[in-house]
């Protein structure tokens, strides 16, 4: 083969690969856009790390969850104060209530985890829990022998817990002594407390020494990051929680 036309061909080989790898690139960037929007936006996962939500919900359990950064990110007047939950939701809640995280730190951090295959991330410096909305904002609320009694917003009732959930689900009533304290933050019984407008309730399905509301007091309605839409592990136990 003459020298020229080898020249040629290793010319055309070379632009013919550079333009593979353009591609290539192309391709994982829309991929990875794609990832980010998907996990920081619309959904993302979780895993039950406690045997807090027994019966219901087991250690082990995983779980497809709702985002709710775009609702942070829509000016409470066009909500009209609705919620993107309801009463009875299982839903992730971040405990790091002081250190709000902006829509930036989302995407930077599912970038680091698409990175590292989920295994390092920074926004969750403190842990992020798995429960049950049983109060919101506006509710005036008792326990008694660990089931809330609730007074919604506006209405002149009192209804217990169950009554209201949009779900139906079974809790774990722990045996305690009759002189059980009332005042230890475990206690199954405690004092009227009414929920501020950006405020809710979360308790834990097994009412024992579970941290939940009784213990960090009602948490802000934007911690709550997702609602639990179904469990896909077990198989054998697949469905909505």
């Amino acid at each position: 083969m003459p020298f020229g036309k080898r020249r040629y061909a290793s010319y055309a080989d070379q632009k013919k690969k550079r333009h593979h790898f353009r591609w290539v690139l192309l391709v994982f960037f829309i991929f990875y856009v794609g990832y980010i929007a998907l996990t920081t936006l619309v959904f993302s996962t979780s895993v039950l790390e406690s045997d807090a939500m027994q019966p219901e919900l087991r250690i082990g359990d995983r779980f497809i969850l709702s985002s709710y950064v775009v609702y942070s990110l829509i000016p409470p007047e066009w909500l009209n104060h609705s919620m993107p939950f309801r009463r009875g939701d299982v839903v992730l809640v971040d405990t790091a209530f002081d250190t709000p995280q902006s829509f930036l730190d989302h995407i930077l951090e599912g970038g680091i985890r698409f990175f590292t295959a989920q295994r390092i991330g920074f926004l969750q410096r403190e842990p992020c829990y798995l429960k049950r909305v049983i109060g919101l904002p506006g509710d005036e609320i008792t326990m008694t022998n660990y089931v809330l009694r609730i007074k919604p917003k506006g209405e002149s009732y009192t209804f217990t817990e169950f009554e209201l959930s949009d779900k139906t689900y079974d809790v774990t009533i722990p045996q305690v002594p009759a002189l059980w304290d009332a005042s230890i933050p475990f206690s199954g019984n405690r004092e009227t407390l009414v929920l501020g407008e950006d405020e809710c309730f979360v308790l834990s399905d097994d009412r024992s020494n579970t941290n939940d509301s009784r213990t960090w007091g009602p948490v802000p309605v934007d911690s709550i990051i997702g609602r639990a839409l179904f469990r896909y592990w077990p198989f054998t136990r697949f469905g909505r929680p």
